[in-house]
């Protein structure tokens, strides 16, 4: 169905792709696969149309073509659904969907067979719940996704490019995303499929392309018999070890936070529990149990009952109070929540210690940019330059800046929300010895991520979430994988 040959695409000092090749078959899930910065991003933007190759062609079902905007794809039928959603948190579910090809009779929008044919999509996609007419902005990270997916379907596309599509998504949301793939590609849809989850890939993948440093460097393999040491060492160049840092080496202090029946109406209801200093507590559980609204309550950016002590001193609400006493947080939503896209690195880095800078009201920039020069190195941010605009940085990369920044602050205690959501494999084994050599320096660190496995890696403790309640805490040494997933599935503790 689709043939691209040679794409090549050169930004400022940056060839992003220099030759790529892929190839993608009606009725297949294509799988894309590389390290942040390898160049797949740039890659469906070039068969959404948002920007345009210097050198290559692209054929779709036999006849060349050249999407020269958004509007050319989707007339083509490319419909894509980026990680970071283009969604319009201002409209409704409805008018997002539709946005661009509205229902109009006599030249005025159908508002009424909108939201109907909305409700069809939605149905469609086993989300009936989802309403209409509910305002973007209201729903979660997980009924955005849902949204997006609908949006596609909308345009009754026939190439779906999929990147990252169950990032924000729970267990059992997974499984109706992969089954609604199924249905798309029985009916010959084509889905080009992005995922830094192996397990997916071999779940729901038919072939696989990688793509390294904006070169093809395999096109086809077998997505299930296809050796994970084997699709590794083509992304990385190198064999990456599925090794978290070892548990040893830390000693805990004093208790640094305390939460007390700590309550949100509707979200979470009476949680309470600890973080001792050089510890590592997880919060399991499915989207929707509470463990990211935890955080922004913990962190004085969610109204909430209860009290927050951290060194044993209730700490002021609001975000301002909670970061003056020694707290700093790496949001899940990076570039809504955390980021000055237009700023540079360095500007994004250094954002939270500012006016550690400052000498008789001026910003000393050289030393600024230094420090920025050398977390980069240490995180390994690509490209390696500071003074870049972070909005041009791949995901993993921008969420390595967000955790420079804490890096730089001095604090007692790190709040962690997905902080491996978009990252590469090769990337995540360095995002975990970072985090584990901080909390060897005696800074407290609370997780949240929707990787049972990655939960029970990284952390001490874990404290299992089931509607808004902490329903087990124990040892991660003593919980295993299945054991988690029966607790936040079916409720049951024992």
């Amino acid at each position: 169905m689709l043939v691209m040959k040679g794409i090549v695409k050169q930004f400022p000092g940056v060839r992003a792709l220099d030759g790529v090749d892929l190839d993608v078959r009606a009725g297949e899930v294509h799988c894309l696969l590389g390290q942040n910065g390898a160049g797949k991003s740039t890659l469906i933007k070039v068969l959404a149309g948002v920007h345009q190759p210097d050198e290559g062609t692209i054929s779709f079902n036999g006849a060349e073509v050249r999407p020269g905007s958004p509007i050319d794809a989707i007339k083509l039928g490319f419909a894509t659904i980026y990680q970071e959603l283009d969604l319009v948190d201002g409209l409704s579910v409805a008018e997002n969907i539709f946005l661009g090809h509205e229902h109009a009779r006599l030249g005025f929008v159908n508002r009424a067979a909108g939201r109907r044919a909305a409700r069809e999509v939605l149905e469609r996609l086993g989300h009936p719940e989802i309403r209409p007419a509910t305002e973007v902005g209201r729903l979660s990270p997980a009924a955005k996704q849902v949204v997006s997916m609908a949006r596609a379907l909308s345009h009754e596309a026939k190439l779906i490019i999929m990147d990252e599509p169950s990032a924000a998504l729970a267990h059992d949301e997974v499984s109706n995303l992969f089954r609604i793939i199924r249905e798309l590609t029985a009916q010959g849809v084509a889905v080009v499929y992005i995922s830094h989850r192996l397990e997916e890939i071999r779940e729901i993948g038919d072939r696989v392309t990688v793509l390294k440093d904006g070169r093809t460097v395999a096109v086809g393999l077998p997505a299930r018999d296809t050796p994970t040491t084997q699709i590794v060492s083509l992304m990385t160049g190198r064999n990456v070890e599925y090794v978290f840092p070892p548990r040893g080496g830390r000693e805990f202090g004093e208790e640094v936070l305390r939460v007390e029946n700590l309550s949100s109406p509707g979200v979470f209801k009476d949680v309470s529990f600890s973080v001792r200093a050089g510890e590592i507590v997880g919060l399991a559980g499915l989207v929707g149990s509470g463990r990211s609204e935890i955080l922004e309550a913990v962190y004085g950016a969610r109204p909430h009952t209860g009290r927050v002590l951290l060194d044993g001193r209730q700490v002021r609400r609001g975000v301002v109070g909670t970061v003056r006493s020694g707290m700093g947080l790496a949001p899940e939503e990076r570039k809504a929540q955390a980021l000055l896209l237009d700023q540079s690195v360095t500007a994004n880095i250094t954002l939270g210690t500012l006016p550690g800078f400052a000498r008789f009201g001026w910003i000393d920039r050289k030393r600024e940019r230094d420090e920025a020069k050398r977390l980069s190195e240490m995180l390994d941010i690509r490209p390696p330059d500071p003074e870049r605009p972070i909005r041009t940085l791949s995901g993993g990369n921008q969420q390595k800046a967000v955790l420079a920044r804490w890096l730089l602050g001095g604090r007692k205690l790190l709040l962690l929300d997905e902080p491996t959501r978009g990252v590469d494999v090769g990337a995540r084994a360095e995002l975990y010895a970072v985090i584990h050599d901080l909390a060897k320096q005696g800074i407290g660190v609370l997780l949240v991520s929707s990787e049972v496995p990655e939960v029970l890696g990284l952390a001490d403790r874990v404290l299992v979430l089931r509607e808004g309640a902490v329903i087990h805490e124990g040892e991660a040494t003593e919980l295993d994988e299945h054991r988690v997933l029966d607790m936040i599935m079916n409720g049951r503790a024992a």
